[in-house]
């Protein structure tokens, strides 16, 4: 089961949502903007940069983010900004 990460609540107070774990079985979290649900995000299969930073350490996870980074060049997605 996924457990939200310091780096992904950090990441949602600077961006003033709210994460709750996925009602849906397949991502890993939920993005509230108020009582409004605007995102699933994560997909429960992969793990994310503050994952890679308790499990792999900074550095490891330093790279691992800014490969995800050159994968999703120009997007803009509460992914990139919560877990990421």
């Amino acid at each position: 089961m996924y457990v939200i990460t310091e780096h992904s609540k950090k990441q949602a107070a600077k961006y003033k949502v709210e994460l709750r774990l996925s009602s849906n079985p397949k991502k890993k979290i939920d993005v509230y903007k108020g009582d409004k649900k605007v995102a699933s995000i994560g997909d429960i299969n992969y793990k994310d940069y503050g994952t890679y930073l308790k499990e792999n350490g900074k550095a490891y996870a330093n790279e691992r983010r800014r490969l995800y980074r050159i994968r999703h060049k120009g997007e803009d997605n509460w992914s990139l900004k919560v877990l990421w």
